[in-house]
């Protein structure tokens, strides 16, 4: 099992401030060039960080966070498998937009290539603008949960259809694999039929390591049931620790090890030599992205539309949909609501605590105080780890990893070096089986099959 706290780094091009693009240091104009994430890859390996992750979105123009357009994730971190050797490497895939044989296949190929060290960041897609891109007008929000459940089933069972040791390559008799050890998973289900096997040998890890994002009713029972690993957006220290004893009893209730499942908040720390320092930072990005007066750049963030309300103004609670009629992201549109409702925040005020992290957890402070927060929400049960989020890449990247890191360690904390070669071994969860060891073979149900049909033959004849 690993030692300590779990960091990964969610690899956000510029940064996860709204304005990251716009600011001096920063460099837009390289988010399509694969030596820039590779040195933030190594930057990441440098400091020991468990993995790095990469978000994705199937609309909009790739308009997100100032970038126009991005590197597809899977082809991008199987570039950055081959000049890293220990970083884990997660990308996102839709459940909602995808085919589950392509996309248990393009997984097994990143752990193979990474030598055991993908993971799957599981999302269900509510965008609108994605939708239109896969001839669909929307998917509702239950819907899209149905089918997801139903996708990772698939998928595991694809996964699991070589097992272990099936290619042989026996120079001798002239097979190369084990029959008896490669199965059709003959699915049959409400979305999908598929069977199988998978067209690619089982992988170093088993299973890539499953994460998932969503905080919602849904979001949370499919967490319970599937995740390996919860990446989650919490605003306030309170709230995490509810989220988190949630979870782990919602995991425990479906008949699971909660230890097993890692509870990731998001965390946007501005970093400086002095707390000054720091609030200078982040107001310098705020203001570029909602100025303290005049107009606002940013509109509908997070999938809900704020532009129609007057900014100086409180949030009109009573003018927005009860969240149970919400078909985007139900989880963050609750938490808009819940800082409007806890803060009574004028639209402004709500646009630029959003502007920070899209709303996770954002301060500003020294590596101390950083550091401090982290043993805090570890040692009181609000997190297992954290989903590291600077605001700029790649300078607030490496004052995290080369000063924040350094001390943690020192504490005790965090691992001085990397305990395992695999992600699954670094983030202390176990190789799953595969469904089918110890089963009958297809060749052996064949040839049972067979056999009692030959002596029915004998006895009738």
């Amino acid at each position: 099992m690993t030692s300590g706290i779990i960091l990964n780094a969610f690899v956000s091009p510029v940064g996860h401030h709204f304005s990251a693009w716009r600011h001096p240091v920063s460099q837009p104009e390289r988010t399509l060039d694969i030596d820039y994430f590779a040195n933030i890859a190594r930057t990441a390996e440098r400091g020991k960080l468990q993995s790095l992750f990469l978000a994705d979105a199937l609309g909009g123009g790739g308009q997100g966070n100032g970038t126009a357009g991005g590197l597809e994730p899977l082809t991008l971190l199987s570039a950055l498998a081959a000049v890293t050797e220990h970083v884990g490497l997660i990308a996102t895939a839709s459940t909602t937009f995808s085919d589950p044989f392509n996309l248990a296949r393009a997984f097994a190929s990143l752990d193979h290539i990474s030598k055991g060290r993908a993971g799957w960041n599981i999302v269900t897609t509510a965008n609108v603008d994605a939708a239109v891109n896969f001839s669909k007008d929307g998917v509702s929000h239950a819907g899209r949960y149905v089918r997801a459940h139903e996708f990772l089933e698939v998928v595991t069972s694809l996964w699991d259809s070589w097992e272990d040791g099936a290619q042989t390559f026996n120079k001798a008799s002239g097979d190369r694999v084990d029959g008896g050890k490669i199965h059709a998973i003959n699915h049959v289900g409400e979305e999908f039929r598929v069977k199988g096997p998978l067209n690619s040998p089982r992988s170093p890890q088993g299973w890539p390591v499953l994460v998932q994002a969503g905080s919602s009713d849904d979001g949370m029972a499919f967490a319970a049931r599937h995740a390996e690993a919860i990446f989650t957006a919490q605003q306030t220290f309170e709230d995490a620790q509810v989220f988190y004893s949630g979870i782990k009893s919602r995991v425990a209730a479906a008949g699971r090890d909660p230890a097993s499942v890692k509870v990731l908040p998001g965390l946007s720390a501005f970093i400086g030599s002095t707390e000054a320092e720091a609030h200078r930072i982040r107001d310098e990005l705020d203001d570029i992205a909602v100025p303290p007066t005049g107009p606002v750049p940013l509109r509908g963030s997070n999938g809900v539309d704020l532009s129609m309300f007057p900014l100086d103004e409180p949030l009109p609670l009573d003018q927005l949909p009860d969240e149970s009629q919400w078909e985007g992201n139900r989880s963050r549109f609750a938490l808009i609501v819940g800082i409007a409702r806890r803060e009574n925040l004028t639209v402004r005020q709500i646009l630029r605590r959003l502007a920070g992290a899209r709303g996770h957890y954002v301060m500003a402070g020294t590596p101390e105080q950083v550091a401090d927060l982290i043993e805090t929400w570890i040692r009181e049960g609000a997190a297992d780890g954290f989903n590291v989020m600077p605001p700029l890449y790649p300078s607030q990247f490496e004052v995290f990893v080369d000063e924040v890191v350094p001390i943690l360690q020192r504490r005790g904390l965090f691992h001085l070096d990397y305990e395992g070669s695999t992600l699954r071994e670094n983030y202390g969860l176990l190789r799953p089986v595969s469904r089918f060891a110890n089963r009958p073979s297809d060749r052996d149900i064949e040839e049972g099959q067979s056999r009692r049909h030959d002596l029915g033959m004998v006895a009738g004849g």
